[in-house]
């Protein structure tokens, strides 16, 4: 039997981030938790997840933008999946998250929960290639 796959969520919103730690484990993955920038890239080299949502308003000065481009310069790193899960929905927003290399970018209030979780299946069952930049 597989070993379960490791999902982070990087979310400071404590809702958001239990619903979707709930969801993840409907799916029958580990969940690991961060609500900050610092949180987020300890777990991130200590877990070394097979995806990770990340959220880019974080507490702190340092944002997801941050994070992501911190998390490609590390060779352990470097190609971990990243999805964007974010308020921000500005054209811009969304380019900067791809050109970083993130795989894909949802913006909270236009995306349904059950649109994400089949994304997240997707990715983790390699039924969809995890095309990092």
């Amino acid at each position: 039997m597989a070993e379960p796959k490791t999902v982070l969520v990087i979310e400071d919103e404590v809702f958001l981030s239990q619903l979707l730690t709930n969801r993840l484990k409907d799916l029958g993955v580990n969940v690991v938790g961060a609500a900050s920038y610092e949180e987020g890239l300890s777990a991130l080299k200590t877990h070394q997840p097979s995806l990770v949502l990340l959220d880019i308003i974080l507490p702190g000065k340092q944002t997801g933008f941050e994070l992501l481009a911190q998390a490609r310069q590390d060779p352990m790193l470097k190609d971990t999946p990243f999805i964007i899960i974010s308020n921000l929905g500005q054209e811009s927003d969304i380019s900067r998250g791809k050109e970083l290399g993130a795989i894909e970018y949802f913006i909270k209030a236009k995306t349904s929960l059950d649109g994400l979780m089949e994304k997240v299946r997707s990715i983790l069952e390699g039924k969809e290639k995890a095309n990092v930049v």
